[in-house]
C-alpha cells in the first residue's frame, strides 16, 4: 500500500509519534469509561485506527473496500473477511464484549478483542496495532483503572510475537470448527500483563527493566 511518508526515517518518526497518540487516546478513554453506560463501538475502533495510521496511509479512519491476505512469503496464512461484511462482523464483535461485559472474565474478553479483530481484518493499514489498543483498553476499562508499568501489554504482546502468532491462528481454526478456544491467547495476556505489573516493581526498586522477557 503506498505510503504518505517520503523515506523510511520518516515513516518510523510518525508510526512514534502516532502510537503515543493512540495511547493517549486508550487512556482517555479508559478514565472516562462508565460501567454499565459505556459501550464499544465501529466508531471506537474506527478512532484507534485513524490515530495509528494518520499521516502515513491515506485510509486512516476508515474500513477496507476490497479484499485483503496476509501472506508468509508465497502461503497466504490469513484473508480477512470479504469486505462487504466487514461492518456485520465488526457489530457483532462489539455486541459480543457489550452483552458479555459483566458475566465474562477480563482477560476472556481482551484476548477475544485481540484475536476477532485480527480476524475480521477490518482495515488495509493497522490492524495490528488497532487490535492491541483496543484489547488494552478493554482490559483496563474491565479492571477499572489503567494498570501501572513502563512495559504495557501492547509491548509485550510485540515482544512476545510467536506465541502471539501462534495464539491467533489456533483461536482461527476452532472459529473454523464454529468454536471459541482461545486458551493461547489468555496465556499470552496474562505472561504479558503480568510483565506490565513487574516493571512497576523493578521501577519502585530502582532496578533496570528487562528487555524481551
Amino acid at each position: 500500500m503506498p505510503g504518505l511518508y517520503r523515506t523510511v526515517a520518516e515513516k518510523k518518526e510518525l508510526e512514534a509519534r502516532n502510537g503515543a497518540l493512540q495511547f493517549l487516546l486508550v487512556l482517555h478513554r479508559i478514565s472516562e469509561w462508565i460501567p454499565g453506560v459505556t459501550r464499544v463501538d465501529a466508531k471506537l475502533l474506527l478512532d484507534l485506527q485513524y490515530r495509528a495510521i494518520v499521516n502515513i496511509y491515506s485510509c486512516a479512519g476508515s474500513f477496507r473496500k476490497d479484499f485483503v491476505e496476509i501472506r508468509d512469503g508465497d502461503i497466504v496464512v490469513h484473508r480477512g473477511v470479504p469486505h462487504e461484511t466487514i461492518d456485520r462482523e465488526v457489530c457483532e464483535m462489539c455486541a459480543y464484549v457489550n452483552n458479555n461485559w459483566d458475566t465474562a472474565t477480563t482477560l476472556h474478553l481482551a484476548s477475544y478483542a485481540l484475536w476477532k479483530l485480527n480476524w475480521i481484518h477490518p482495515f488495509f493499514g493497522g490492524n495490528g496495532r488497532t487490535s492491541r489498543a483496543f484489547s488494552y483498553l478493554i482490559l483496563c476499562a474491565k479492571i477499572g483503572m489503567r494498570l501501572p508499568g513502563t512495559i504495557t501489554i501492547p509491548d509485550g504482546i510485540v515482544r512476545r510475537r510467536s506465541e502471539y502468532i501462534t495464539a491467533l491462528r489456533r483461536a482461527d481454526s476452532a472459529w473454523s470448527e464454529g468454536r471459541i478456544d482461545l486458551t493461547l491467547m489468555d496465556k499470552m495476556l496474562e505472561a504479558a500483563m503480568a510483565d506490565q505489573l513487574l516493571s512497576t516493581i523493578e521501577q519502585a526498586k530502582g532496578q533496570e527493566i528487562t528487555e524481551g522477557r
